[in-house]
């Protein structure tokens, strides 16, 4: 076989599989030549060395491409069989437990490694590895390729592959769950969710059909119909620990944190290296204000997996924790371990960015911040010209002709208190201000709204553009007051048996029109904050996910002067509907903002309001420590401190809103 002859690594491969090891390496050599960088080449060249008993060679090349590609399960498998074959047993296991957490599709780790785990007497994840390891074993070849490409982000490839194998095979339930799981790992979560409810009605026993339906329920936002599925696991399979975790993780999705807790802490007694579900458990606890036992299961979840970079990240996200100084240490020692994720780096990056700024070295804070802000930039697709396409349809079609022609139709409830804007702007503060009133309840950053409009954008291809809002002109009277109605019944879960409540998703000021359309009686907020301290705040902080536009200056700073240009327009076409409130002011004047704020909602004064840092109740968002202590101003001006590196965030903002910030 000539050079010119070869299209891909995967010849290469070819070659090696038949053993012909030496036009294999000249190939391999060739290619890497080309591009030193080729990580596809250079693992060929790894195994070409193995297989030639170039042991030490092998494992240098190995560390070339893990350096390249951190994320290569194959690489660490590679790795593994080597220190097998040296009896390095230890460092074999260490490498295949690494192989298995980028790629747990990999039948050789998994049957290795339970076996070396066997002889040292760890028989319960030896057990299971060997489980799972014969589960795999029984996939059609082609489905199990589709795992490993999944597992190396080829799924272009993987999907091709995948529905082929549909196409002949298509009740093939496991075909299907990979088919929702490349959905979900490419973002079409509708194909996602249609598929799994689609392969639990062809096998309603399949529980892992269910489980998948259930985890997809879940990151659609859809809680109520996820806890539905949970409880059929549950039982299903009582004894089942995945699902009774799963339960806990729906009943925090709904609110029920006593039983997610239990559920949580009787899991914990039976495992103790499962640093996702020490996570959870954290985040439940500082959900409910339980400050001290939260850090203590943060540290039990890094200590279960050392670079666990989610971790760390959630003990800078308390605001109030300071780091010890060897939890410093470790993080700088993993962030720049080729061994450690993208993602995990980003959180270490976040984690440490807070850590300098406590200790007022601003410089290094930054650093990391945009360290941390370029390799979460680099896992997404934000395109801020077609966020800002999506905004200029909302002005062009929501206009005062459409609010006219459509006055007192949908849901007449007054229930609902909409407080928008950007992350980072005060709202959990006014959240927590009006929780503090007898009249009113706190709930979440509800999805509600956002999944109306999804529903209304209807089905369509990636470039295809959605109906929303443009179909908001054709809704009848009977159409938006189902929407109305159906977002106050979807919501109840939320609620007990105050007449109103808070709904504080940030992003809902981009679906004012339809807010105002479907409930005409709504009452909505718009938390502002000086445009320098809110853009940057939202820089610096690493959000679990969405809010995209946050991981660049200029990014930022143009989604704020989209924001305040599309709040103009609803203040102009709905005026009255929307009453602002400035932060700085609520800090500097906070009982005459919250009489203006109540006077507003039609609610009379009270005096707790005032002591908002005193009411109990769950939070969820990054500022739930804050909100439990009473108002404080050094965190206003903190954006000054990083004033010489914001120069593409003022010029992105422009001079008006510089200076004009409130009053526009």
């Amino acid at each position: 076989m000539s050079e010119a002859t070869i299209v891909s690594v995967d010849e290469i491969m070819q070659l090696v599989k038949s053993n012909d090891l030496l036009e294999a390496e000249d190939l391999a050599l060739s290619l890497i030549k080309k591009d030193p960088n080729n990580s596809d080449a250079l693992y060929a060249l790894a195994v070409i060395h193995r297989m030639n008993n170039n042991l030490e060679e092998s494992l240098e090349t190995l560390s070339q491409v893990i350096k390249l590609k951190p994320n290569f399960g194959r690489a660490y498998q590679e790795r593994g069989t080597i220190y097998f074959h040296q009896n390095r047993n230890d460092e074999a296991i260490n490498a295949y437990r690494l192989a298995l957490a980028h790629n747990n599709s990999l039948v050789m780790s998994l049957r290795t490694l339970a076996g070396l785990l066997g002889k040292r007497g760890e028989l319960i994840e030896a057990n299971a590895l060997l489980e799972t390891y014969k589960k795999l074993s029984k996939l059609p070849p082609e489905l199990l390729a589709v795992r490993n490409m999944m597992a190396e982000k080829r799924y272009l490839k993987a999907e091709n592959i995948c529905r082929a194998f549909m196409l002949k095979n298509p009740m093939h339930v496991e075909g299907m769950r990979l088919l929702a799981d490349l959905g979900v790992k490419t973002n079409v979560l509708d194909d996602a969710e249609f598929i799994l409810e689609s392969a639990v009605e062809f096998e309603p026993n399949n529980n892992l059909a269910r489980f998948d339906y259930m985890n997809v329920l879940y990151r659609r936002q859809k809680y109520t119909e996820a806890l539905e599925q949970a409880t059929l696991l549950l039982k299903n399979e009582p004894d089942n620990l995945d699902y009774k975790i799963g339960f806990a993780n729906q009943s925090v999705a709904v609110g029920d944190y006593d039983q997610a807790l239990l559920i949580y802490e009787e899991a914990l007694t039976k495992v103790k290296n499962r640093s996702d579900l020490y996570l959870v458990y954290g985040h439940a606890l500082k959900t409910i204000g339980n400050t001290n036992d939260a850090i203590n299961a943060y540290r039990n979840s890094y200590e279960a997996r050392n670079n666990f970079g989610d971790a760390y990240w959630s003990l800078a996200n308390l605001k109030t924790y300071k780091f010890l100084g060897k939890e410093v240490e470790s993080m700088k020692v993993y962030i720049d371990d080729p061994s450690t994720s993208v993602d995990d780096k980003a959180h270490f990056c976040f984690a440490l960015g807070k850590h300098y700024e406590d200790n007022c070295k601003y410089k290094d804070a930054f650093s990391y911040f945009t360290r941390g802000n370029e390799l979460r930039k680099s896992q997404l697709e934000y395109t801020p010209a077609l966020m800002r396409q999506r905004f200029k349809a909302q002005m062009d079609i929501c206009n005062k002709n459409l609010f006219e022609s459509k006055s007192n139709m949908g849901a007449k409830a007054k229930d609902p208190i909409f407080i928008v804007g950007l992350p980072r702007a005060g709202s959990t503060l006014l959240e927590q201000i009006l929780a503090s009133h007898s009249q009113v309840e706190g709930t979440y950053e509800l999805p509600n709204i956002a999944a109306i409009a999804y529903e209304l954008g209807g089905r369509r291809k990636k470039n295809e553009e959605p109906k929303y809002p443009l179909c908001l002109r054709d809704l009848s009277n009977n159409q938006l007051k189902k929407y109305g109605e159906s977002y106050l019944s979807d919501t109840m879960v939320h609620r007990s048996t105050f007449p109103y409540f808070i709904d504080k998703m940030p992003n809902n000021f981009r679906h004012i029109g339809l807010i105002s359309l479907i409930l005409p009686n709504a009452k909505i907020i718009d938390a502002r904050r000086h445009p320098l301290a809110c853009c940057f705040s939202g820089f610096k902080q690493l959000f679990a996910s969405g809010q995209e536009f946050t991981y660049g200056l200029s990014e930022i700073g143009n989604y704020y002067k989209d924001y305040i240009q599309l709040m103009s327009h609803w203040n102009e076409v709905l005026p009255g509907k929307i009453h602002k409130v400035q932060y700085e002011n609520v800090v500097s004047n906070i009982e005459t903002e919250v009489r203006k704020l109540l006077n507003f909602l039609d609610l009379p004064f009270e005096e707790q309001c005032l002591d908002f840092h005193k009411t109990k109740r769950s939070v969820r968002t990054a500022s739930s420590e804050q909100v439990r202590q009473p108002i404080y101003a050094s965190g206003i001006d903190q954006w000054k401190n990083y004033e010489e590196f914001l120069k593409p965030l003022k010029e992105a903002l422009g001079e008006n809103i510089l200076n004009n910030y409130d009053k526009l």
